[in-house]
């Protein structure tokens, strides 16, 4: 099974909580991982919580084009709990 992101909603900071098609909801703190010059804007709040699920890949996207692969975000979530 391919992973895709079923829904993101911004909690605070730099912190997200997403819902993946296999049932988990994590936690995922992108501090620390907005580094190089496609995640400088994201560095703003106001253009960070832009977040939104780009329907072409299944991952999470922002208005300027960055994203991150939905292994990596579930690689570093902290798990929330898992659906039925």
């Amino acid at each position: 099974m391919f992973l895709h992101v079923e829904s993101v909603s911004h909690i605070e900071n730099y912190r997200l909580r997403i819902k993946f098609n296999d049932g988990a909801i994590k936690e995922v703190d992108l501090g620390e991982e907005l580094r190089g010059d496609i995640f400088e804007p994201l560095k703003k709040m106001d253009s960070f919580s832009k977040v939104y699920i780009s329907p072409d890949t299944h991952t999470i996207e922002w208005p300027n084009g960055a994203d991150f692969a939905p292994e990596f975000l579930y690689e570093i979530g902290v798990d929330l709990k898992k659906s039925a």
